[in-house]
């Protein structure tokens, strides 16, 4: 299965940075409640699994918070190729806002 890998830079600390991400897929949902549902996300300290559906795609994947970056990882069905790239744009520019 294709996946994805963005990672942010930051300069909050992890713990800062892991508190300002929690509920961070809620405020994406939010913003684009038109293209994103069924949305799961689950802490275990600085680590996150998150699921959603986008477009009709199931996505699924991991976040790790770590000192200095945030690491999301993420499956993508073979029909999603096509929008791999908006996708991960959409979420680098969303953890780039909740982490300046």
């Amino acid at each position: 299965m294709p996946g994805f890998k963005i990672d942010v830079p930051h300069q909050l600390g992890q713990d800062e940075a892991t508190q300002r991400l929690k509920g961070f897929f809620e405020k994406v949902r939010q913003k684009y409640q038109s293209q994103v549902t069924d949305l799961q996300e689950t802490w275990t300290e600085n680590e996150l699994a998150y699921s959603f559906k986008t477009y009709g795609f199931a996505i699924k994947g991991t976040g790790t918070v770590e000192p200095a970056t945030v690491l999301f990882q993420g499956d993508l069905p073979f029909a999603a190729i096509a929008f791999k790239g908006k996708i991960e744009q959409s979420i680098r520019e969303e953890l780039v806002k909740e982490l300046s």
